[in-house]
């Protein structure tokens, strides 16, 4: 199973996302979970490795750079949600598991 992980500014909402998202790719036959977590944890998490790739929400964009560097020293994945695909209706989703598709390993 793939993991990915939304880094959001207090988890509130990337939680509701997660499992949207998750709802959606695993009835199109894909095995892969999203989680979310706020931008306190979110570094912490990525030097962990346990998830495939990092998605950071349109509210915490100002901490990516910090994020993707932590995401490169550990060789993952650091990726930008684009505002459209942070909403919690069909369309939204769809986005953010297109965005998932592209970027996991």
């Amino acid at each position: 199973m793939k993991k990915a992980l939304i880094i959001c500014a207090a988890g509130m909402s990337s939680s509701l996302m997660a499992k949207k998202t998750t709802s959606y790719l695993q009835e199109k036959g894909h095995d892969i979970e999203v989680d979310a977590v706020s931008a306190n944890e979110g570094g912490k998490m990525i030097e962990k490795q346990s998830f495939d790739l990092y998605l950071v929400s349109p509210q915490t964009k100002m901490y990516f750079k910090k994020l993707k560097e932590a995401g490169d020293r550990v060789n993952k994945p650091v990726v930008n949600i684009p505002p459209q695909a942070y909403v919690p209706i069909p369309m939204g989703i769809e986005k953010l598991a297109s965005v998932i598709l592209q970027d996991i390993e």
